[in-house]
């Protein structure tokens, strides 16, 4: 096996680990970018842990087909570099949206794999609305702690105009 055909093959086996291992990978169109601006970009999604690959879109649909996600095939079209999540599926969506908002940047986000499911630009998009993980977390445990209090609030009450009723008759007996 020849040497340029052996970094091939490793290209695609780390884009297919990448691939498997990743809660979502965002394919972007880098089209009429400036070499400045994705040496900025790259340093913003690595600043929160989400790696930004230029990939070749043979490899990458190898690499796909390796990984068992051959619908990102679809997305590899023209200049294409991805970007790999492998905890909040949120965050890479807002970074790419603000920066392209924030720098008025040419690139175009062209969907994304969200755990093995193909998601169109638009919905890349609907993701990057969504609040922050920790926000989403909360909101859940207040939904969940909202009926539990209202039950303790319904057994409670009884006891608690118990209480009242004896204190009123001990302030009665007291005086009089």
């Amino acid at each position: 096996m020849s040497k340029e055909r052996e970094r091939k093959s490793q290209l695609i086996e780390e884009l297919a680990e990448r691939l498997c291992r990743c809660s979502i990978a965002i394919a972007v169109d880098y089209r009429g970018v400036t070499a400045r601006e994705i040496m900025q970009l790259r340093r913003q999604l690595s600043d929160s842990g989400i790696e930004y690959r230029v990939v070749k879109n043979t490899l990458a649909r190898f690499a796909a087909d390796k990984a068992g996600v051959p619908q990102l095939g679809s997305l590899l079209t023209g200049p294409v570099a991805l970007a790999f999540c492998f905890d909040d599926v949120v965050k890479p969506a807002q970074i790419l949206r603000e920066y392209i908002q924030s720098s008025g940047s040419t690139l175009q986000i062209k969907g994304g794999i969200l755990r093995g499911r193909l998601l169109h630009a638009g919905e890349v998009a609907s993701l990057a609305t969504l609040p922050p993980q920790e926000v989403l977390l909360a909101r859940l445990i207040g939904q969940l702690q909202a009926p539990l209090q209202a039950l303790h609030n319904v057994f409670s009450a009884p006891l608690r105009s118990l209480v009242w009723v004896l204190n009123a008759r001990i302030q009665q007996l007291e005086a009089g």
